[in-house]
């Protein structure tokens, strides 16, 4: 328990808050709604939504866009006293990327059983061999987050194509 960082629980709702904001964004584009935000120093330096439809192209996760507006704001790709507030847990590919920018810590709030990197189908964030890992710290807000998700996919799945409405889907309290 000597020099652990005291971690402010309500400061984590307050940024899952803003990365459920993103995913908001997503789900009005069409996108499975995925918000993450990167906190450093107490201030959010990048938000993004997931845009693999908008862009065409299968990196374009939340994780991957705000990394690199994180990195362009840092001046360089090591991201060590940074946090990354992600709505759902991160997928193999972004949490290799979360590994290499070496962050400081991931927080997430939907656990992703099948294909979840950081703790569910597999742990790559603390993966024994690898140069670094990051702390985490899962299910914060993760009953709103995960609500955003199954409401996109029941769309998806009885329409063909999600509704681009958002409309109660983010708590008044965010």
């Amino acid at each position: 328990m000597q020099d652990e960082p005291v971690i402010d629980l309500h400061s984590d709702d307050f940024f899952m808050c803003e990365a459920l904001r993103q995913a908001a964004k997503a789900y009005e584009a069409g996108e499975v709604p995925v918000g993450a935000v990167i906190v450093r120093e107490g201030h959010v330096i990048a938000r993004a939504f997931n845009q693999v439809e908008l862009l065409k192209d299968a990196t374009a996760h939340a994780e991957m866009l705000a990394l690199t507006q994180a990195e362009a704001v840092v001046g360089g790709w090591r991201l060590t006293d940074c946090i990354l507030y992600v709505t759902k847990e991160p997928c193999p590919m972004c949490a290799g990327a979360m590994v290499h920018t070496r962050l400081a810590r991931v927080v997430f709030g939907a656990s992703d059983l099948k294909a979840g990197a950081a703790g569910s189908a597999m742990n790559l964030l603390q993966f024994p061999s690898l140069n670094h890992c990051c702390e985490i710290t899962r299910g914060v807000r993760e009953k709103e987050c995960r609500s955003l998700l199954q409401d996109f996919f029941t769309e998806q799945r009885l329409s063909g194509k999600p509704k681009r409405k958002t409309d109660g889907q983010i708590p008044d309290n965010c």
